[in-house]
């Protein structure tokens, strides 16, 4: 686990956004822990996403044209990355998507800079992948490459087969889905915490039954 990555796990212990417990999930399971970018929600918290976002794209060694936000939780998430990745490697345009077409002005249903080169989707979590097959075909209609998406937790759980929903994504498209962190560092990371030792079985149980 790279300390970016632990910092982000901390940050998202501190602002409610991973909890451990029991929690009904929509397939149903019940989970030993839950994640919600959405509790990201004030201006300083928003910032450090936006680093952590960056870091995991540079980290990847990737190239990045464009970054875009499918909406709606997709637009703060490609607006604060930009700023980051502008601080700490380069500037670069984003655009992000409206959920219906504008009928006036300029008209359309993209805002922001125009889709070329290698675009990365950012989201916050791949579930059904519905928002992702949407942005892929939006910004293949645009004549851009898909580069691959940039999520903040990937589960690591079988969907309706024996792939995750990360692993159906980037199977159908051909794509890299890179992740800030995975299930595999929120339990390396509480295992090195000992204020969260009496969460490890049931992850681990819960890890065994449902992860890929």
């Amino acid at each position: 686990m790279l300390d970016y990555q632990k910092q982000f796990i901390r940050l998202a212990l501190d602002c409610g956004v991973l909890k451990f417990g029991e929690f009904q999930l929509k397939s149903g399971r019940i989970s030993p822990y839950f994640f919600n970018t959405g509790l990201f929600n004030t201006g300083a918290q928003l910032d450090k996403l936006g680093q952590f976002y960056a870091q995991a794209l540079i980290n990847a060694e990737v190239n990045v044209d464009v970054l875009y936000g499918p909406a709606y939780k997709g637009i703060p998430l490609v607006s604060t990355t930009s700023i980051a990745y502008a601080r700490l490697k380069q500037d670069i345009p984003f655009a992000f998507n409206r959920k219906e077409a504008k009928d006036h002005g300029e008209g359309g249903v993209l805002v922001g800079a125009p889709l070329q080169g290698d675009v990365w989707i950012l989201d916050d979590v791949i579930t059904a992948g519905t928002s992702v097959r949407e942005s892929v075909d939006i910004i293949r209609g645009a004549g851009a490459n898909v580069a691959g998406v940039v999520i903040a937790l990937d589960r690591q759980e079988k969907g309706q087969n024996e792939l995750s929903a990360v692993q159906e994504v980037s199977t159908q498209f051909g794509i890299p889905v890179i992740s800030i962190i995975s299930l595999a560092e929120i339990i390396e990371f509480i295992e090195q915490d000992n204020s969260f030792a009496d969460k490890l079985p049931i992850i681990r149980s819960y890890r065994q039954q449902h992860g890929t």
